[in-house]
């Protein structure tokens, strides 16, 4: 089963922390989270939109934080494992979850302080279309992830159950412009791939990720990383 009928299945949902976040994959959960912190910044009393935004992985952790959030996806399966984390976590009434199609977001222009994507724009079939919406409802910033094209994951991305579109810097850039979006930041991480650390038990793939860690640092890590986050603000917002 592939594309949207896969990440719709209910037990694809039911799984899906566990089998992507569990073992070395807590580093990845790790440094995506921090990577979403450091974009947004304080977010007490905020209004944050988050796009596809699955099993509510970030969506709870900012309404932790004091956000008024609203959690955005097409799946109800994953929505329904949103609503059961905020719910554990007791910031249900922070957060709402919405079934909707990021191409045609249901909010006014300028209607959040800040929205973001994760784990989204490498299956986003309209890329354009889907930043010009984010850049549209944001007053002032934009942040998401790609994976990248000059990577270890062009190994295998042609396995994945969702495929899987790795973009090159110019390609971002062209987004950003398009959507009117300015470029405040770019970082770039995980020479390894994220499938390599969930293969292996936490313990040892810190080991590896300090190996990562330290060769990202170099010119080599930027040119081959397989990961990048990048914060953008809105050409008339207040950033």
């Amino acid at each position: 089963m592939k594309g949207k009928e896969w990440y719709q299945a209910d037990d694809v949902a039911e799984e899906y922390d566990s089998k992507r976040f569990s073992r070395g994959g807590r580093l990845i959960d790790d440094r995506e989270k921090r990577a979403v912190v450091e974009a947004i910044g304080p977010v007490e009393g905020k209004d944050v939109l988050e796009i596809a935004c699955g099993t509510g992985r970030f969506t709870a952790m900012l309404a932790e934080r004091g956000a008024n959030i609203v959690g955005l996806d097409i799946s109800d399966a994953m929505l329904a494992q949103g609503r059961e984390k905020a719910r554990r976590a007791g910031v249900a009434d922070h957060i709402e979850f919405l079934r909707g199609d990021a191409a045609r977001l249901p909010f006014p222009d300028d209607h959040f302080d800040a929205v973001f994507a994760m784990r989204f724009f490498h299956l986003a079939d309209t890329p354009a279309k889907f930043m010009a919406e984010m850049a549209r409802v944001s007053k002032n910033l934009v942040f998401f992830d790609t994976f990248n094209e000059r990577s270890a994951r062009v190994v295998y991305n042609w396995l994945l159950p969702m495929g899987s579109h790795l973009y090159s810097a110019s390609q971002v850039k062209r987004l950003l412009d398009g959507a009117g979006l300015r470029l405040l930041n770019g970082e770039h991480d995980f020479l390894l791939p994220y499938g390599f650390y969930r293969k292996i038990p936490n313990g040892i793939a810190q080991e590896f990720r300090d190996i990562d860690t330290a060769l990202g640092e170099t010119a080599l890590g930027d040119a081959l990383a397989s990961v990048s986050y990048w914060t953008a603000a809105v050409e008339d917002g207040g950033l």
